[in-house]
C-alpha cells in the first residue's frame, strides 16, 4: 500500500477537481444533468482511482488504477473542449484545466513507469 497523502499526483487530481467544480458551476444550468455532472464526474473519477489504486496490494492493482484515473483525465480534457467550443469557459480557464491535466498525465506515466521497475 501507499500513503495517499504523500502522493503528488492525487494532490494534483484534487486541486483539478476543485477547478473543474469552480468552472462548472458558471455553467448554463441546461447542463446540470449534462456537461456539469458528465466533466464532475470524470474528474472526481481521476482523484478517486488513484486512491483507490494507491490502497491496493500489489503495484500491479495500482498500475491498472491508474489506467483508468488517465482515461478520467482524457475523458475531462474532451469536455473541456466541448465546454470551449459552446463558449461556457473562455480560452483561458480551459488552458488551465488543459495544463492540469496535462501535468497529471505526465505524472500518471512516471508512476507507471516507476511501479513497474
Amino acid at each position: 500500500m501507499h500513503n495517499l497523502k504523500e502522493l503528488n499526483i492525487w494532490k494534483k487530481a484534487i486541486e483539478l477537481t476543485t477547478e473543474v467544480y469552480r468552472i462548472t458551476s458558471k455553467f448554463p444550468n441546461e447542463e446540470k444533468f449534462g456537461l456539469i455532472s458528465q466533466l464532475r464526474r470524470a474528474s472526481v473519477s481521476i482523484a478517486s482511482n488513484i486512491a483507490e489504486g494507491a490502497g491496493r496490494n500489489s503495484d500491479k492493482e495500482f498500475i491498472q488504477f491508474l489506467g483508468i484515473a488517465n482515461g478520467s483525465s482524457f475523458e475531462v480534457q474532451t469536455q473541456i473542449i466541448i465546454a470551449y467550443r459552446l463558449k461556457f469557459i473562455d480560452k483561458e480557464n480551459s488552458n488551465l484545466i488543459i495544463d492540469k491535466i496535462n501535468e497529471i498525465q505526465k505524472m500518471n506515466r512516471g508512476l507507471q513507469n516507476k511501479l513497474r521497475q
